[in-house]
């Protein structure tokens, strides 16, 4: 065991990766207070809060000033009618409806007065344009039970009345227009689709680490309902300053990250949570960044899900982002998927929970360059069936016990079979140890 162990670190001096107990924590595992409350984000309290591009919520945090042609609102007034708060929906509903009926109450109150009804209307032999019209309270109730179509049969229009003939086509076909007008904008309102994305989760975090040999940043996308989102598809943007060759400042230049475009990997069977993974190679803007320069960048990743409702077939769009300090370099998320008898359970307490892994803190070119001239770390490659909160360090437990000699090593061998059989597990179970960084 003392001789595999000095192979190991001879090994590990040769690609110029730092021993294990040396090992160098990431940054945030450093600090000396770190919340441990699953529902709370873990990030860099040192870094100074900066102001995000587009909220957890999918909110995007963009007010649209000095806006100087505000006609282009009331030519689409049935979408700017749907986007307005709720509180203002409602009172412009009421307060259509109030305006319209006075409207037509006072129309058909001006035309009793015109008419003389509103004097002569008790004398014997007069025939006025609406029975039982007397009033401009009365005027009022008449036109709304003309709109709503109530028909309690007390007032009603007489036939030797043209103008108050036309007036009635007139409110029947406004009142209808306002109707479907009206209601619509509440049915649509009630039923639009960002409602839907209230039960798309995302996950607190993105992570980086390593799978199948390849760098790679990945954060977990869930559905809670039943029913799903038919065609659900996923893209992802990195929203961060640049400056070009030319000296020009972009701010919140958007970059595409791609995340299985090419491959179809984007189009997603959401039935279960899943992990989108984007591989970090040539093309990625993370292909250069080591763990300490992503502790230094400011950038945020915004992650866009898309599809249609399966119950109405309306569209449906979820957004989330990520700030630098909510990547987490070293980690990897927790399974929540497990058989059951008949059916698979999903644990969502388990959703946000994150584990650490060990991964190589240089950049994915330089992995990728070692890995080109040969195996590497072959224990890079090994994948833990269970995830464990805590690494399994060989090397600092190796280097904690003295060397056995060659009688205690086979008197071991001899006595300890149970032992070995369960150190044997473990060591299958465990990650390798982690590699802090590679020389490019």
């Amino acid at each position: 065991m003392a001789g595999d162990s000095r192979v190991l670190m001879d090994h590990n001096m040769e690609i110029g990766v730092t021993p294990a107990q040396v090992k160098k924590l990431p940054k945030h595992l450093r600090e000396a207070q770190i919340s441990t409350e699953r529902t709370h984000l873990i990030s860099d309290p040192a870094k100074k809060p900066r102001q995000r591009y587009v909220q957890k919520d999918g909110k995007c945090n963009v007010h649209h000033g000095n806006v100087q042609e505000t006609y282009r609102y009331l030519s689409d007034l049935f979408t700017t009618l749907v986007d307005l708060r709720w509180r203002l929906s409602l009172f412009i509903f009421t307060l259509v409806y109030i305006v319209n009926w006075l409207f037509f109450g006072f129309l058909w109150w001006l035309i009793a007065l015109i008419r003389g009804d509103l004097v002569h209307a008790d004398e014997e032999g007069w025939t006025p344009c609406v029975e039982n019209l007397n009033s401009f309270v009365s005027a009022f109730l008449f036109s709304i039970e003309t709109e709503t179509t109530i028909g309690y049969g007390y007032r009603v229009i007489t036939e030797k009345c043209p103008e108050g003939i036309i007036l009635l086509l007139v409110q029947a076909i406004l009142g209808s227009i306002v109707n479907a007008m009206m209601v619509g904008c509440m049915f649509v309102k009630i039923s639009q689709p960002k409602n839907r994305a209230e039960t798309l989760m995302f996950s607190h975090n993105a992570v980086i680490s390593v799978r199948d040999n390849k760098m790679c940043l990945m954060f977990r996308v869930g559905d809670l309902r039943n029913s799903h989102i038919v065609e659900a598809s996923i893209r992802a943007k990195l929203i961060r300053s640049q400056q070009t060759k030319e000296g020009e400042f972009i701010p919140l230049n958007q970059t595409d990250i791609n995340i299985g475009f090419d491959t179809g990997d984007d189009r997603l069977f959401l039935v279960s949570p899943l992990i989108i993974s984007h591989e970090i190679n040539h093309k990625s803007p993370f292909w250069e960044m080591t763990m300490a320069q992503i502790e230094k960048e400011e950038f945020e990743i915004v992650v866009i899900l898309e599809g249609m409702v399966e119950a109405t077939g309306m569209t449906c769009q979820a957004r989330s982002s990520y700030l630098d300090t909510e990547v987490l370099w070293g980690y990897r998320f927790t399974p929540v998927l497990s058989l059951e008898k008949g059916f698979y359970e999903v644990d969502y307490n388990n959703f946000h929970d994150v584990y650490e892994t060990n991964t190589p803190t240089c950049s994915a070119k330089e992995l990728a360059a070692k890995l080109r001239e040969g195996p590497l770390l072959p224990q890079l490659s090994l994948r833990s069936p269970e995830p464990k909160m805590h690494t399994f360090d060989p090397l600092n437990r190796m280097s904690e016990r003295d060397p056995l000699s060659p009688d205690e090593d086979k008197e071991e061998r001899d006595s300890g079979g149970d032992r070995g059989e369960t150190n044997g597990s473990a060591a299958a179970l465990e990650d390798p140890p982690l590699a802090d960084g590679l020389p490019g």
